[in-house]
């Protein structure tokens, strides 16, 4: 927001800063006293924020006074937040932007005047995909989407063979003469503009590896026409700034390059502070910045000048004692702190750090902490600024005078946390302790995030899961065909497949990244593993996917990036891969041999999310693991192993080598992380960023007011919210006869509802793609595709893991009950609307978990929902609900579908959601009461408006 008008209730506050830079700022301490000096740091920085914009009407007194009386406030009272800056990932809110360009000039108003009034940044991480891994190039795909190679515009790639091991490379200006060790050819020098490659013999500059240059090359041809919006919203849209592909993930990028911890405008001193369109924004919380995800809708409107709505929220204290053992790395510790979390309970709560176990973690492990508190429900997890904070700024580059300014305004305001004195902690609404020794190396699955298994329980666990009745830890294979191997013939060799095989091992560009010490280990781990002669079975789907250039640096330049490869972790790009389904099918032997097997084969990555699916259709079992561990079990090929007495293989003497003898100590890990993490390499990162790519700034793109949409485009179509658009909203009508269109279970996450991987080749959405000329080669992902409202209808409970009550078995299919036919929700749902018939959705407990997803929301709108009704929901998701115009509802405490004896096949009929409580109406003649899940008149607004798009858009017109 702007620096504050005459008009600020809170001038009086602002006082200049008792040092050389002579900024201003508010001095809010002075508002409340002793009664600010209790107040947690996460709230503080709430209170600033309202402060500071207290304008009365969006923010008023009453508003900011009720942030400061928090300890009585809490969970009671709506307060509104104006972030300091948007972090978007990937392009659907733009789409939506350009679109109400469309209508607002529809609506007689100016299209210029649509611009974002908050600083916005948009990273492109979600168009990578993992066409080339190994430096084995497959049989290349289609790079341009159909129509641009068929055009000509784009030549498609050819297959190349597997290049021979680097000697003597012209790149390299010392001798390489370790052989199968080195890099590749210099050919693809010129064809790159990443952070150089350093060769690991000699700390020589070399080209990049083969199989970024291949996924970078196909990513811009695939991804032309996304790229293209994305450089007209750069240049037509004020306050909004680019970060091309190939750069890295929104998150790590956002806390490498774009955090600012103390923001500064206008002469203004505050801080730092930022929502977006990804639940994992809230990394930089481990900075010492607040952010949360709050998805695409929300972030639309901060965008455009208004604030998210929260209620205050109750914060829960987590006190850290004790250290972590040698071999606890940062993910076990995020995992120990999940699992804890989400038997405390700390859904919709804030969670902030404190006690003497968090000046002994470093920002990156912090930050992988702070990155994982959507998967055990929080809103964001927060440690506030101290003296790890500033000597990792210090260490990263950070301007040394603006660095003073920063300490010295942050403890003049209260923000800076003393670790060396713990008597004057905040106050709490509740208090939990958790000793770091308790911790033990642990994975996490086989389904969810929060089930935690500890590595030496791992083969029990696995055992057990195959007993198990089919549900979120069992698989109910019968015992007699628990032992069952499948040969499986793969270039030339045979080997077996049983169940537990691992066939996707994925290092990737998310939670862990960001982290040296458990990169560097799996590279130490790597070294070691190929020094003893052990190898990964060929047909194991393997691949290392940085989250920045920085991450290739480090690995390079210390040595382990050849051993990483030469265990077939070869960095294939810089984005969301493996963890968004995005990695290319496996081998046609291992799924048929997997088929053959009914296998309950393995996934194992370093990612936050392993639902069932996810990464491929025929990967059962998935496995959340830190980097060396998924260097590990991909060196054992099979999860079900007890690393304590069970070798991970054999040395050319055959002598059995143990996890515990390559495993890399903790001195080791720190003496190269703190040779090799310098400033220099941060540096590097931003200019990389700053100046772009060739690819990217040599690419064209119009410049004109409204988009010129190409209405045979598959990738991009202005969307349809707008299209009954009217100048005054419609008065909310009655819901009367709806049917519903699927009745659900418990936590049915955003993945079920709005999948992101690839398009199946039977899917309504591949149908759509298919009649508009396309091949399977060409239909590139649902989240690629995120600009084209046909296809992502289309896709909107599409994942073939959905349980749907009317069908009783995992299928994306539902009822269409007037006729009897069994057909895919997208031709259910138009078959609906064509009959003009309204829809609900029945569902359990947790509706709309995991991921934000505005499509999540925005898929059911159009396929013609018009309420949910829920046991309860994930927050996150309930917003988006609301945004686009859906009405959540909630059973009564104690009651759900089952209870009050509906079968779904009844059709429901209800007034205009107007008050808390709604009557609810059946077919059959059952009458019972549901609550209307609406939190605050702002909510109650947007409804009302047929959701936040609508409301912004009568707003500029």
């Amino acid at each position: 927001m702007d620096a504050p008008s005459a008009g600020n209730t809170f001038e009086y506050l602002i006082e200049t800063l008792d040092d050389s830079s002579h900024k201003k700022f508010f001095n809010v301490p002075k508002l409340g006293g002793t009664k600010y000096d209790v107040l947690p740091y996460s709230i503080r920085v709430l209170l600033e924020a309202a402060v500071r914009n207290c304008d009365g009407f969006l923010m008023t007194k009453e508003k900011v006074m009720n942030i400061l009386d928090w300890k009585t406030k809490q969970s009671n009272v709506e307060v509104p937040f104006f972030p300091a800056r948007v972090l978007l990932q990937d392009f659907p809110a733009m789409v939506d932007f350009a679109a109400m360009r469309e209508a607002v000039k529809t609506l007689g108003g100016d299209p210029k005047k649509v611009h974002p009034a908050c600083p916005t940044d948009l990273t492109v991480d979600h168009s990578l995909q993992i066409d080339f891994n190994k430096c084995a190039i497959q049989n290349a795909p289609n790079p341009g989407g159909g129509d641009l190679q068929k055009a000509g515009k784009l030549s498609p790639l050819k297959a190349q063979p597997r290049k021979l091991p680097c000697r003597g490379q012209t790149a390299c200006r010392g001798s390489c003469d370790s052989g199968e060790l080195s890099r590749n050819s210099g050919k693809f020098s010129s064809q790159i503009e990443n952070t150089p490659i350093l060769c690991p013999f000699h700390l020589q500059p070399v080209p990049e590896p083969e199989t970024v240059l291949k996924n970078q090359e196909v990513e811009f041809g695939r991804n032309r026409e996304r790229l293209q919006f994305f450089k007209w919203s750069s240049r037509v849209f004020k306050n909004v700034a680019v970060i091309p592909p190939g750069t890295g993930m929104a998150h790590q990028v956002n806390l490498e390059y774009l955090s600012r911890v103390v923001f500064e405008e206008k002469n203004l001193l505050f801080p730092d502070s930022v929502v977006g369109t990804d639940s994992h924004i809230t990394m930089v919380n481990g900075l010492g910045i607040l952010g949360w995800g709050v998805g695409g809708i929300e972030t639309e409107a901060v965008m455009l000048g208004l604030p998210v709505f929260l209620t205050l929220p109750e914060v829960v204290g987590c006190e850290l004692t004790g250290s972590s053992n040698p071999f606890v790395t940062s993910i076990d510790v995020v995992l120990g702190i999940t699992k804890h979390l989400r038997q405390v309970g700390v859904a919709g709560k804030f969670v902030e750090f404190f006690g003497s176990g968090v000046s002994q973690l470093s920002i990156v492990d912090r930050t992988t902490i702070a990155n994982m508190c959507p998967e055990y429900g929080a809103i964001l997890s927060f440690f506030p600024v101290d003296n790890v904070t500033l000597k990792h700024l210090e260490h990263t580059g950070f301007d040394k005078a603006k660095l003073k300014s920063m300490e010295t305004y942050l403890k003049a305001v209260k923000l800076f946390r003393n670790d060396q004195n713990n008597s004057g902690e905040p106050e709490y609404s509740q208090v939990i302790q958790i000793n770091l020794n308790s911790i033990v190396p642990s994975v996490s699955g086989p389904k969810r995030p929060q089930d935690r298994v500890a590595v030496t329980d791992m083969k029990n666990d696995f055992q057990a899961c195959l007993n198990e009745k089919v549900g979120f830890k069992g698989f109910q294979i019968a015992a007699e065909k628990q032992s069952d191997t499948v040969s499986l013939h793969y270039e030339g060799s045979e080997y077996k497949l049983s169940h537990g095989s691992v066939v996707i091992a994925a290092v990737i560009s998310c939670t862990n990244n960001c982290n040296p010490s458990v990169m560097l280990a799996a590279g130490l781990l790597a070294k070691k593993a190929v020094e003893a002669g052990l190898h990964v079975k060929p047909y194991i789907r393997t691949s290392l996917s940085p989250g920045s250039g920085m991450v290739t640096h480090y690995l390079s330049s210390s040595g382990v990036l050849p051993y990483l490869s030469k265990l077939g972790f070869e960095v294939v790009g810089y984005g969301c891969s493996t963890c968004v389904g995005n990695t290319a099918p496996l081998s046609e032997a291992v799924l048929n041999a997997v088929k053959q097997g009914d296998l309950v084969t393995c996934g194992v990555l370093s990612g936050n999310k392993n639902f069932e699916g996810r990464l491929c259709d025929c990967v059962r079992a998935n496995y959340l693991a830190s980097p060396p561990l998924v260097v590990a079990y991909a060196i054992a090929g099979t999860v079900n192993i007890d690393f304590q007495t069970e070798p991970l293989g054999t040395d050319s003497t055959g002598k059995n080598i143990y996890l515990h003898d390559i495993w890399p100590s903790r001195e080791e890990v720190h003496q190269i992380e703190e040779e090799l993490v310098i400033l220099s390499m941060f540096k590097a990162l931003k200019e990389k960023i700053e100046m772009g790519n060739k690819r990217w700034n040599s690419l064209e793109a119009p410049d004109s007011v409204l988009f010129p949409w190409d209405l045979k485009s598959t990738y991009i179509r202005c969307p349809s919210f707008f299209d009954k658009l009217t100048k005054e909203p419609v008065a909310p009508q009655p819901i009367e006869n709806a049917h519903v269109l699927l009745y659900l279970g418990d936590s049915v996450t955003t993945d079920h509802i709005s999948p992101a991987g690839s398009i199946a080749r039977s899917s309504a959405a591949a149908k759509y793609l298919t009649n508009r000329g396309l091949t399977p080669r060409e239909f590139n992902s649902y989240g690629a595709r995120r600009g084209n409202d046909a296809v992502m209808t289309r896709g909107t409970f599409a994942n073939i893991k959905l349980f749907n009550k009317f069908i009783g078995k995992p299928a994306p299919k539902t009822i269409h009950f007037p006729s009897g036919q069994t057909l895919d929700v997208f031709e259910a749902a138009e078959l609906y609307q064509k009959e003009g018939i309204p829809l609900i959705i029945l569902a359990g407990k947790k509706y709309g978990s995991g991921n934000s997803r505005d499509w999540a929301a925005k898929g059911p709108y159009l396929l013609g929902v018009k309420a949910v009704l829920a046991e309860s929901y994930e927050k996150i998701h309930k917003d988006h609900l609301i945004g686009i115009g859906i009405a959540p509802l909630q059973f009564l405490p104690g009651e759900n579908a089952d209870s009050l004896g509906l079968s779904g096949r009844e059709t429901f009929s209800l007034k205009p959601i107007l008050s808390p409580e709604i009557m609810i109406n059946t077919s059959t003649g059952k009458v019972f009461s549901v609550i209307a899940s609406f939190e605050n008149d702002v909510e109650i607004t947007l409804y009302k408006h047929g959701g936040l798009l609508n409301f912004v858009a009568r707003k500029f017109s």
